[in-house]
């Protein structure tokens, strides 16, 4: 599994996540996979996903093509651009998406934080998104990296460092998040 946090505060933005893979019971941490970073830039945006291992090479590829759209400033460009993303990937990826028969859509089968210049959002597996106004987190150390943002938030002044605190917390106390973590952050535009 893997631990992703975005925090937002003061003019900018930030976003997380742990270099840790399981194949099983087995850990591949950073110190033996090169490619562990988990943090996927697309354009001025940046995004992490936590779901299946391939998802990483998976939305690496689709936003490679230039044509594939790429709206991440607001929660309505965000659901337009993963409605779309979703035909291509059970398409051309061959994703199966049905997690439960009872689901009313197809799942994308992942968790999704971005933080571009509009914003923290997150998207959720049946491609509802939400707007973040401080912080949040997704993957299996998400309640220890929520509580340890949430400890700090008020009491520091960078996002950097509010993330960096979500992540370490999941990587103490979650057998499927571990360090190092890669981090970046960016400004946000005014509204």
């Amino acid at each position: 599994m893997t631990t992703i946090v975005v925090v937002k505060k003061a003019g900018r933005a930030c976003i997380a996540a742990d270099t840790l893979a399981k194949y099983g019971d087995a850990l591949e941490s950073a110190d033996y996979i090169a490619n562990a970073d988990k943090l996927i830039p697309i354009g001025d945006s940046w995004l992490a996903a936590a779901g299946p291992a391939a998802i990483q090479q998976v939305l690496k590829s689709y936003f490679a093509d230039k044509n594939a759209r790429r709206d991440f400033k607001t929660v309505q460009g965000i659901f337009e651009s993963l409605l779309e993303m979703q035909g291509v990937l059970k398409d051309n990826y061959f994703l199966n998406p049905k997690e439960d028969e009872r689901d009313p859509f197809d799942s994308m089968q992942a968790e999704i934080l971005l933080a571009s210049p509009g914003g923290i959002f997150g998207a959720y597996p049946l491609r509802s998104v939400m707007e973040y106004t401080r912080f949040y987190a997704f993957g299996s150390g998400a309640e220890y990296a929520m509580g340890a943002m949430h400890a700090v938030y008020e009491r520091y002044e960078r996002v950097e460092a509010i993330a960096a605190a979500g992540i370490e917390a999941a990587a103490a106390f979650d057998d499927s998040t571990g360090l190092p973590y890669t981090l970046k952050s960016l400004e946000l535009q005014r509204r």
